[in-house]
């Protein structure tokens, strides 16, 4: 992806570049074949809602779900809000407390905040050293009037991956909803909702090389009932989402997700390999550099590092040649230590000596080559 003057892109769990093959995908919907998908009073509509079908099956066979549990909406963050304030609304006489884990992304936290400030109770409970959520913990803190549990499926800052399955089987044995934020583990992982016994789960399309502007949330067959509509104005996506769909997008989102799902083992693999030798080559050359969350539970492609004494955005501005971040691109413009690195212990002194490397499918073993040798020299120079 980068020549010798294009900085090496490293910030994947960010956004990743949309796929050539999605972008050709989409183009057509965009003019030649460009219709209403919802009119299908006419063959370029009816055109339309058949490969908007066809997308959804291709993003619900990506997690092993049924096409019909998959509403699009416009990324994940619009779908972490319709899953966790959707199902308070519904849930509401049943019981009103909502369990999740401080190192969830600001789409989980700040939908929950608001809904604490409604009057529902709100737990959120610690991770380890390593950023895991303990599952005995969580069983400890449910309740009677518990009707949700949120965990993240990979952390977007130190791609840890959380314990999902014994918490699916606790809360299905409860009958308590789960629901993940899976926008960066779609495409990164292999992903089966019912294997997880999920009843809701995000995805997103720009995580894994679709077009921005679309997502979906997986709902359970059985869980339909349990969530409402948050915008009224049509009876689109079986009347939980309305709006007119946006063809061109939801065929690129499909797209990626075929892709994703065909290169997963393979691609899996080499991200894997090529993230190890970013780790080695770091730590070999930076002396004391930590690498944030546990190696044994960890998606490929991600790595948080901390540079002792080393101002991170210091550091940043010392490689022009390189695009990496220091966090999540939602927090970076706060000034305030990450949330993440807080849970998991650091100091804010650590948190802002801390840098985000993410790698992805047009990562090259010459780009991490190179980004080694440059952070290795603007590290030794800030010591």
């Amino acid at each position: 992806m980068s020549g010798a003057t294009t900085p090496v892109y490293l910030d994947y769990p960010a956004t990743t570049p949309c796929d050539p093959r999605v972008v050709d995908a989409m183009l057509p919907f965009f003019s030649a074949t460009a219709a209403n998908p919802h009119n299908r009073n006419h063959a370029p509509g009816r055109a339309a809602a058949a490969a908007i079908e066809r997308a959804r099956a291709e993003v619900a066979a990506l997690i092993a779900a049924r096409p019909a549990e998959i509403l699009f909406t416009s990324g994940a963050t619009e779908a972490n809000n319709l899953a966790l304030k959707g199902v308070a609304r519904a849930r509401a006489a049943r019981g009103r407390h909502i369990v999740t884990v401080a190192t969830e992304h600001a789409s989980v936290l700040e939908p929950l905040e608001a809904l604490a400030r409604e009057g529902w109770s709100v737990t959120v409970l610690p991770v380890d050293a390593g950023g895991r959520v303990d599952p005995d913990r969580l069983a400890r803190e449910l309740r009677p009037d518990t009707v949700l549990v949120s965990v993240m499926a990979v952390n977007n800052e130190i791609g840890v991956i959380q314990p999902l399955g014994p918490i699916g089987t606790l809360c299905r044995a409860r009958g308590i909803l789960f629901h993940s934020d899976a926008a960066q583990a779609a495409g990164r992982m292999p992903l089966d909702v019912d294997a997880l016994e999920l009843d809701l789960a995000s995805v997103s399309a720009h995580k894994l090389y679709g077009p921005p502007g679309v997502g979906a949330l997986y709902v359970r067959s059985a869980t339909a009932s349990d969530l409402k509509p948050l915008m009224e104005g049509g009876g689109q996506e079986r009347g939980l989402r309305p709006g007119t769909l946006p063809t061109p997008l939801i065929v690129g989102f499909g797209q990626a997700a075929a892709l994703a799902a065909a290169a997963l083992p393979t691609e899996t693999a080499e991200v894997g390999r090529l993230t190890q030798r970013l780790w080695q080559g770091l730590s070999r050359a930076v002396p004391g550099l930590r690498r944030n969350g546990d190696p044994a539970h960890v998606a490929p492609g991600l790595l948080s590092l901390t540079f002792p004494g080393i101002d991170a955005t210091e550091l940043m501005e010392a490689l022009p040649e390189l695009a990496l971040s220091s966090g999540a691109a939602c927090q970076a413009e706060s000034g305030l230590p990450s949330p993440v690195l807080t849970a998991l212990g650091l100091d804010p002194v650590a948190a802002q000596a801390t840098l985000r490397l993410g790698l992805g499918r047009f990562t090259t073993g010459a780009e991490i080559d190179r980004a080694v040798a440059a952070i290795a020299r603007a590290a030794a120079a800030l010591a």
